[in-house]
This record gives structure tokens, sequence and C-alpha cells, in this order.
């Protein structure tokens, strides 16, 4: 007797499609660590060569809006884990959050519903977030198979004296995953890359911050990188105090602000990113040869945005669209060949993945998640409704990060940074400003639209901190 059905209709969840193991896709979810949207050669980059991700946007979707409810590496991936916002899951990765909310746990994690539905589930590379329970104990609950590589340092010495960089270890577990993989049976493969973090400890002069893998050794060393677009000065100037002040500041002196230090680790960014690009090369070409292939859905997206000097600025954190913004491409081998190559404008975000995860494997969405699946997407539909506007928020505890919520609309985007003595508000026009130069907080020609987005904040902030997040199991300890 399958009793499965009987356990998701008492569990509360939704969209329940449940689909004969024969028919349901197989996934591979990889997750980039500190890559922009526009850094891709499929985004219109000229430089970078990423050609297998490229291939995957040419074959599938690739949306042009997708954002992170929260940019920092630790609370997005357990938004992704979770499909709840950082307010909601309690997990800022720095200390307790801004208001006290139920602990991270992964009862409902798409993971743990994938396996309990039958799925193979491995995950290799970087973990970045504590649960409520033991690491280990969490991470044998969602996963078959894993492999936790943080990637500090970023090559690691192996039993015969060599040295692996972490993107060919998450290769070599996830080729090996898919080679031990039973027929009939579908899997769940998440490859979690360190690539593109930078080795923040190394400030050795003439080294770069970005270690690459050997394979891509030698390349763009004779690209001369143009300087960041938002890299004059003034761009700086511009800036609140409190974020001159910032580790936004303090980590542009470690790696951009001279012209030889930004030449070395832009190129050595480019590396990284090609080979990771690399990496994903080799899972696909083992795909085809365990005939895997044709159906198996690849989501590709990163954690976060980053500044590469842009605005006088490193890291991601703060509000703008260069900390915000990152790729996401999807490729489903089933679609049509009409809705392929296209490029999706909705505002899409990292709180939807984990409901696009499920319902591409038929497993009910539950209730208390706070995104929407994107498969309508993947089919040429369009939803009746989507989202117009969303929420962000940053609540890592660093002295020189500020903390801050707001709001992201189709047009105006807001940022409270509530913990400045008096709060600082900002506000920017997308549509006249898409640069976000002009502050338009104080305008009172905008004091109108400063009002509606400080409430749509607050409604955001009201759902998000009191919502039905209590665990959807109880389990005996």
């Amino acid at each position: 007797m399958n009793i499965f059905p009987f356990f998701v209709g008492l569990l509360g969840l939704t969209s329940l499609n449940l689909i004969a193991a024969a028919d349901r896709p197989n996934i591979i979810f990889i997750l980039v660590d500190d890559q922009r949207n526009d850094t891709l050669g499929c985004a219109g980059h000229p430089v970078i060569k990423t050609p297998h991700v490229d291939r995957l946007a040419e074959q599938g979707v690739r949306f042009e809006n997708a954002y992170v409810n929260t940019p920092i590496c630790m609370a997005s991936r357990a938004t992704i884990f979770t499909g709840l916002t950082e307010t909601s899951h309690g997990f800022t990765g720095g200390g307790p959050p801004a208001v006290p909310v139920q602990k991270m746990d992964v009862d409902s994690s798409f993971p743990v519903l994938l396996r309990e539905a039958g799925y193979r589930n491995g995950f290799y590379g970087k973990q970045h977030v504590r649960f409520a329970e033991k690491n280990e104990v969490a991470l044998k609950r969602m996963f078959n198979h894993h492999r936790v590589i943080n990637g500090g340092p970023h090559h690691v010495k192996q039993k015969d004296g060599s040295n692996r960089h972490t993107a060919e270890l998450i290769g070599d577990h996830s080729v090996s995953f898919l080679e031990s993989q039973p027929k009939g049976k579908p899997f769940c493969l998440y490859m979690s890359f360190n690539i593109a973090h930078a080795r923040d400890q190394d400030h050795r002069p003439g080294i770069g911050h970005f270690p690459w893998p050997k394979a891509v050794n030698g390349m763009y060393e004779d690209h001369e990188p143009k300087p960041p677009r938002l890299g004059d000065p003034k761009y700086f100037e511009m800036q609140p105090d409190f974020l001159k002040e910032s580790m936004n500041r303090d980590r542009w002196f470690w790696r951009w602000d001279t012209p030889e230090k930004y030449k070395t680790n832009i190129r050595a960014y480019y590396r990284m990113l090609s080979g990771m690009d690399g990496v994903v090369g080799r899972v696909q070409e083992t795909l085809e040869k365990q005939g895997l292939a044709e159906n198996t859905v690849i989501i590709y997206t990163a954690d976060n945005g980053y500044y590469m000097g842009d605005r006088g600025f490193a890291g991601k954190w703060s509000h703008y669209e260069q900390s915000l913004r990152v790729p996401m491409i999807m490729y489903d081998p089933r679609s049509e060949k009409p809705t392929r190559g296209r490029v999706i404008p909705p505002l899409v975000m990292n709180l939807d993945l984990p409901a696009t995860i499920l319902e591409l494997a038929g497993v009910g969405v539950p209730d208390k998640y706070q995104g929407a699946s994107l498969v309508p997407y993947l089919r040429g539909e369009t939803p009746a409704s989507w989202r117009n506007d969303f929420f962000n928020e940053h609540h890592h505890n660093h002295k020189r990060i500020p903390k801050w919520r707001g709001l992201h609309g189709k047009r105006f985007t807001y940022a409270r940074y509530y913990e400045q003595k008096p709060i600082q508000e900002l506000l920017y026009d997308l549509e006249k400003d898409p640069d976000q130069l002009k502050n338009l907080a104080n305008d009172p020609e905008h004091a109108a639209i400063l009002k509606g987005m400080r409430s749509r904040t607050d409604e955001y902030i009201e759902r998000y901190t009191r919502p039905k997040i209590e665990s959807l199991r109880k389990r005996k300890k």
C-alpha cells in the first residue's frame, strides 16, 4: 500500500501531482558563489567563457531578473533549502536574527521531501548552513550521499600528495554519484560550488584572491580588463557615510584599489568561473554516457551578486542591484522546442527554487513555502498572476556590515538601514535611474512613493515574522 499520498494530505502540502517513478525527472541543482547576473557569456559578458552553462541557456530558459532575498552566502543557502526568507528561517550566519523566530529546521526542506518521495539525493560542496539539529544529522536526513567541501583553502591536498581544487572534487563526487545511479530511480544532485568566492585571508602582494582550477591556467592572461563601469571615485563619494565605512569598502582595498590588483584579481575571477564551467561540462558528459541526459532537468544559479569594484565596493551584503541580482537558468530536455532559448523578464527569486524543484518532481509544495514554482515559465506558460515586488533583507551580525530591510518593485527600490541613527532610507527609480545613483527618499515629489514602499515593506515584515512555520511533523527524539 502506498501511504505517501495520505501523509501528503495530513501534512498540509499543496499542488500534489504524484508521478510514476519512471516518469519523474532527475534534477541537478548547481549553486555558484558570489556571481552576479551579468558574468556569463549567455548574459552578454564579452570576455568570460562559459560554453557549457551558455548551452543550458540556449536550450532552456534564462531568467534575466532573478534576485536573492538576502545577499550573503549563508542566509541565501538557507532560503534555498527551506523555501523561507531569512526572517522566517531564522539563520543569519552571524548570530541571532533581528527578530526572534523559530530556528531553522529541515523537516520540510526540499531534499527531505524528495527523499521521502523516493528520490536518491547527493550533495557535494559548500554547505555553509547551521541547522537546529546537528549538521551531520540533518545532512544524513536530506541526502543519501554527501560530502561537505567548504573551500577554505580552495586547493585540498590529497592522500597521494597532489592538490585538487574544490571544484574538481565536487566534479569527482558528482560523476561517481551519477555512475552509481540505480536504473529506474530518480535522483537529485546538488552541486554547491565555492567558486567564485575569494580567498579572503590571502593578502600577499601579486597573489590573486581567487584561486582557480589548474585546468584553466593561463586563461585571460592576455586580456586587459576594463575598469568597473561604476568604478570612478565619484560613485563612491555618492554613498552615505555608513556604507563608505563598511566592509564593502574594506574589502575593496584588499583586491581592487590599484590597477595591478584589479587586473590580477579580475583575471583570476574569470578563470574561476571558466573552471567551474568545465566541471559542469564534465557532469553533462557523464549524464550522456549513463543515458540519463534526456530526463535530467538542470538548474543553475548563484547565492548572491558581487560588486567587483563598482561604486568603490567589494563583496555583496547591501541593497544595490550588483549585490542582489544573480544568474538563473533552467534546462528541461523534455520541453518543446518552441519554449527553448527564451529570456524570461518577470521578477523571480531564489525563494522560488524549492517550490520549482518539488513541482518538477511531482511532490507537494508545503503551504509554508514563501516562493512560487517557476515550472509554468519552463512550459512556455504565463502564470495568471505573478509578483510585482519582493522583500529583501540582511541581518548578519557584523559591526562592519550594516543591517537593512527593503522592497524591490518593477520600477522603484527601497532600503531601510534600521540600525543607523537616525534610520537611513534610500529610494531609487530604476526606470529613470537604473544605476541607482540618485536617492529620492528626501524628495518631496516622491513622498507618496516613499510612504507606499515603507508600508509595503512593513507588510512583508509582519507576514514573514509571524508565518505558520511550525514543523510539518513531530519526530520522536
